[in-house]
Parts: structure tokens; sequence; C-alpha cells
């Protein structure tokens, strides 16, 4: 069943939070709810699709009678708050005019982004975008995951990869990743780079041990630095 469904959403109730944190009458549950998607959509396009890119991996929510409190997860806090704080106040003020609330917005940094799946898929459609080898991108962002602690990285670039004419799937693995195993802290994204020849979705899977656990040494991971890869037409 773990394969066969988001380890986020598998987990969420269990050992994972929700990323919105709040309670509604039946009556207003529905515009809440739009009005989460509407801050979650407003920041990813303006933090994270154009530069200056602040890494944004988590985008929590909670809700008090009086304001919404938006709690944004960043590998790169200096440019989210700016100097004097000036970018944060633009960007509170932004989303309250958005939401027609009031809105309080906390930073939090991301101490190690080279296991926070999300960054590690946005590194990767960055460098694609570029036209960098695929192959080559995959597996310094695996190792650099292994490297930093991480107990296993799968990778999977589904697409027209290095600008070829058919579309096919490239899998890269290094340590082992439990999907079954719910006590195992899985992170998992999924992002999609834009090029010229057409849209490459990319999957990170990132085992980073079990829950409760202390943080894994960067050995280059359990297995010895061994690395695989699949090829799949």
């Amino acid at each position: 069943m773990g394969q066969k469904c988001n380890p986020i959403g598998f987990r969420v109730g269990v050992t994972e939070g929700w990323k919105s944190r709040w309670y509604a009458p039946k009556q207003a549950f529905g515009d809440f709810l739009v009005e989460d998607e509407r801050i979650r959509k407003f920041v990813n396009n303006k933090l994270n699709k154009q530069p200056p890119y602040a890494g944004i991996s988590k985008i929590e929510i909670e809700r008090t009678r009086d304001e919404v409190k938006v709690v944004l997860h960043t590998a790169r806090p200096g440019v989210v708050i700016g100097a004097k704080g000036a970018e944060v106040d633009k960007l509170r003020e932004e989303l309250e005019d958005l939401i027609d609330r009031r809105v309080a917005v906390n930073i939090i940094e991301i101490k190690n982004p080279d296991i926070d799946a999300r960054l590690v898929g946005q590194a990767i459609a960055e460098q694609l975008r570029k036209r960098s080898s695929f192959r080559r991108v995959m597996k310094q962002r695996c190792e650099a995951a292994m490297s930093s602690g991480a107990r296993g990285v799968k990778i999977i670039c589904s697409g027209r990869l290095g600008n070829q004419e058919m579309a096919r799937t490239e899998t890269q693995m290094l340590g082992s990743i439990p999907l079954q195993t719910l006590q195992a802290e899985v992170d998992y994204a999924v992002t999609v780079a834009v090029t010229t020849v057409g849209t490459i979705g990319i999957k990170v899977w990132v085992y980073r041990g079990a829950y409760g656990d202390a943080p894994a040494e960067a050995t280059g991971g359990r297995d010895g630095g061994r690395f695989r890869r699949r090829n799949r037409r």
C-alpha cells in the first residue's frame, strides 16, 4: 500500500502533522479552504518561481478568530525577510489584500536543505532549465543528500530528457526507501521543470531515518556509497 500513495498523505495524522491547522463551521469551511489554496499559490509564484528564489519548502497556515498566521519554511530566510524586514512586511500586506484578513507571517529556516525533498526537486529543476546533464545532476543531488545525513534517496525524472524526441523515465537511487513503514520518516515532493522542449516531472523521496532517531551521520549512506540507476523506457 505504501508504494501506491503519497508518502506524506500516508503519514498525516499518524506521524506527520497537518499543513493547515484550524477549525471552521460548515458554512465557512469552503471559503477558508479556498483562501488557503490562494495563499499557497501566491507565495509559491512570488518566492519560488521568480528570482530571487527563496527556496520555500513548506507553507503552514493557522487561523484564530482575529488573524491568519502563515509559517514559511525556507532555506534562504534573508531573501524572504529583506533589509530590515522590508520584504516580509510587503509580503504580509499583499497577503492581507489577497484575502482581506489580518495576516501574520513567520519565517523558519531549514537547517539542512540537502535532505528536503522539495528543495532537492527545485534544485534539479533549475539545473535542467539551464540544460545541464540530467544524469549528472541527479547523481550529484543523490550524493549530496546522502552526505548530509539521509539514509536513502530516490529521484525519478520523466519527460523529454536530454532534448530527445521520445519521452522516457530515468531513476537514480542511493540507500533504502522503506515506503511501507509508517515509523520511517520519508519526505516526498513533486516538482516540474519547464524547458524549451516540454515539461519534465521530478519526483524525490528522501528517507531520514525512523521518527525520534538521532540524525544520521554524514557517511555517504548505509550502503557505503553504492550507487544504483535504473533506466526504463
